[in-house]
């Protein structure tokens, strides 16, 4: 049963070697990252799943000890999901940066696997990977990484588009209150158009936290660079 979840942006841009002399532009998200992140530690999960975007050749489950970096970035730095051995998949960028969060953070010993869920994945095959995440031990916590609508302003990855910021505004309410059904209610086809990666694994976490009664709060909302960046934290 899914007991906690933290929701977080998963742009590379947070890890401040990466960032190098713009780190202190997102310094309130980290902030805010391990604020959720601390709930998640309170909740002492059995498991922990961090659940992010990715292409479909990166998609499924991560082994804990997977390990990933920011070398594409041109930062020599290595990341793995808790301990254990390597296994022979690179995380994706966004389960990276949520092991670099982790990394950073007060973790308790719960063991630590990923999840990459490919940003195009429909509503219903997101919700019944949220279903079963939820079953895989009495105490399940999601760390959930994907970003907003990435055309909030002319200089965005995607341009202006005028829909964008009703569609974050609606994204941030619904993580905020975690409402279950707002968030499975996200249209898959316009985020794809407004290039919206964590659309599918707030999905994930909408299955996950169906019946578990979760309350929300909604920790951090801005659109830095024409993206838009939520931090939410659920128990």
């Amino acid at each position: 049963m899914l007991v906690a979840a933290a929701v977080c942006p998963a742009p590379p841009l947070l890890v401040p070697e990466v960032a190098a002399g713009a780190a202190a532009e997102l310094g309130d998200a980290r902030t805010a990252c391990s604020d959720a992140l601390a709930v998640l530690a309170a909740s002492r999960p059995d498991l922990l799943v961090v659940v992010g975007p990715t292409d479909p050749d990166h998609a499924g489950p991560y082994p804990q000890g997977a390990r990933g970096g920011f070398r594409g970035f041109g930062v020599e730095s290595d990341v793995r999901l808790g301990e254990g051995e390597e296994g022979p998949r690179l995380l994706p960028p966004s389960l990276a940066v949520g092991a670099w969060l982790l990394g950073r953070a007060r973790w308790g010993s719960a063991p630590v696997e990923g999840l990459g869920v490919a940003e195009g994945l429909d509503t219903g095959e997101c919700l019944e990977a949220g279903r079963r995440l939820a079953t895989r031990e009495a105490r399940v916590a999601l760390l959930v990484m994907g970003d907003g609508s990435a055309c909030r302003t002319l200089k965005a990855p995607g341009y202006l588009d005028e829909r964008a910021a009703a569609f974050d505004a609606a994204a941030a309410a619904a993580l905020g209150a975690a409402d279950t059904t707002a968030l499975t209610a996200l249209d898959a086809g316009l985020a794809a158009e407004l290039m919206a990666a964590g659309r599918a694994p707030w999905q994930v976490l909408a299955g996950a936290a169906s019946d578990a009664g979760l309350g929300g709060r909604l920790l951090y909302e801005d659109a830095p660079y024409g993206v838009g960046y939520f931090v939410a934290a659920w128990s």
